[in-house]
């Protein structure tokens, strides 16, 4: 009988080999006409806008700076239906990967309709050069010349490199950008384009190719014609930047949850200036006597998008309360505006915490299952900063149970336990991990949980206990005659 299994399941492993060397094979079998790329530098955070085409009569541009989207149409030209396309990325490029977005579209102009697509990391065994993979899978299986269009968005951190790594206060902030010229991708491109927008006019130097043309803020390579897969051309671009590099090394938000009208949130933070480090000493005086020439890419204040109807806001640090800051108000949102106790230059670093109140009913609700669920906003509220590290701690109400957490991406999750003033058992706390955060990362998130309106007596009964009791001691205390009498 073991004799007979052997060839069996030689047989079998051999049939799964050939389905996913086919199902790659198939894969391969994708032609691009034309590609077109476009470089956001102008903050820290590096956003990429690709356009691959295949019908440029019936392509309708989308404003990278408003939607932040890139979309491309892709043609099978073999004979197996595709269900997924591949999105390649150099090592060096996929460490500092932080977002990854596909929708696919429908129509034309006004009518188009997108359709958000999965993207999640995969591996090829014949990965050249240790090439990492993205694979978007399809909402329907791509026939043999058929044509689908994406619209993907891709985001780096940590990908501009001060140079020099150090500047005095006068000097402005200057950065290497490293990419290619040509499209990393698995498939044949028949033409392809990249442009590259800087923060300024003022570029230092830039790799030349043939054709390169610059105007303005704007550089373009290309276009280049027939390129095979795999084709890379490295560049270099120094340009200025003098835009705050906001990071955040550590942001810890605790979300507490207390079922008599509030949520309670406060957020821990470790903020660097992630810039080209300050050298010298630093003089007050010229700071603000020059603030044009002097300091241009350090940063003094930013920018915090709460929940609106927040309220009892704070912000201080080790020292004590910040009054240096400012909170505007409205039905929509909650601006505040934050000042650190003193300018950040490269290298400098800030510690301080944000808390703030929100009504109940706006976060809180009830599904048809009966279950109650917390839908807040993943992400750091500081505009154009990354976090290097979040963590989300959800602190249900004592009595809870059955917790779980539903995110739209990726995220680490477990469970641990708080004891805060007159609990017994404990809250039962959420924590939800993430590395490597952007702006894009700001999406809603659901805790779901089971709550048995009954706990919600447990304090009151507690507290009406102990000052019963103590009402009891007292007047026992006073009937009671402890006094020492002579007997007779």
């Amino acid at each position: 009988m073991g004799v007979l299994l052997i060839p069996r399941l030689t047989l079998t492993l051999t049939i799964i080999s050939l389905f996913i060397f086919l199902s790659r094979s198939s894969s391969q079998e994708i032609l691009i006409n034309n590609a077109e790329r476009r470089i956001d530098l102008s903050t820290h955070i590096v956003k990429v806008f690709l356009t691959l085409k295949f019908h440029p009569t019936n392509c309708v541009w989308i404003n990278m700076y408003v939607e932040l989207m890139s979309f491309f149409q892709v043609e099978n030209i073999g004979t197996n239906a595709v269900s997924e396309i591949l999105l390649a990325f150099p090592p060096t490029q996929a460490d500092h990967l932080a977002f990854v977005e596909a929708l696919a579209t429908t129509g034309k102009r006004k009518k188009k309709t997108y359709v958000p697509l999965v993207v999640k990391p995969t591996e090829l065994p014949d990965a050249p050069n240790e090439t990492k993979y993205f694979s978007i899978s399809l909402v329907n299986p791509l026939n043999s010349g058929d044509t689908t269009t994406l619209e993907v968005l891709y985001v780096f951190t940590h990908s501009l490199e001060p140079f020099p790594m150090e500047i005095s206060q006068s000097e402005s902030q200057l950065v290497y950008y490293r990419d290619s010229a040509l499209i990393l991708s698995p498939y044949h491109i028949k033409q392809q384009t990249t442009f590259i927008k800087t923060p300024t006019t003022k570029v230092e130097s830039f790799t030349r190719l043939d054709p390169t043309n610059r105007a303005g803020t704007e550089m373009k390579y290309g276009p280049y014609e027939d390129q095979p897969p795999y084709s890379y051309s490295p560049i270099i671009v120094h340009c200025e930047n003098n835009n705050p590099f906001a990071v955040v090394e550590e942001l810890v938000r605790e979300v507490e949850i207390s079922h008599w009208g509030s949520i309670q949130i406060t957020e821990h933070y470790k903020l660097v200036h992630a810039g080209a480090r300050h050298k010298g000493i630093f003089s007050r005086v010229e700071y603000q006597s020059r603030p044009s020439f002097s300091g241009v890419s350090s940063f003094k204040h930013l920018l915090a998008r709460l929940p609106p109807r927040v309220h009892s806001v704070y912000y201080r640090d080790e020292i004590g309360n910040i009054s240096s800051s400012h909170l505007r108000t409205d039905s929509q949102k909650s601006d505040l505006e934050i000042e650190p106790r003193y300018p950040l230059f490269g290298g400098w670093k800030a510690t301080f915490i944000i808390g703030y109140g929100v009504p109940l009913q706006d976060f809180l609700f009830e599904s048809p299952d009966g279950r109650r669920y917390l839908n807040f906003t993943f992400g750091c509220p500081l505009a154009e900063s990354v976090v290097d590290k979040l963590t989300i701690k959800v602190v249900l109400p004592e009595g809870s149970k059955d917790p779980s957490a539903a995110v739209t991406f990726p995220v680490e999750q477990h469970l641990e336990t708080k004891y805060s003033y007159l609990d017994v058992v404990g809250r039962t706390v959420v924590v939800l991990e993430k590395k490597n955060v952007v702006p894009m990362h700001n999406t809603v998130f659901q805790v779901y949980y089971t709550f048995n309106p009954i706990f919600m007596l447990a304090e009151p009964l507690m507290l009406t206990s102990v000052f019963f009791l103590f009402f009891v001691a007292c007047v026992a205390y006073l009937h009671i005659d402890l006094s020492i009498r002579k007997g007779f």
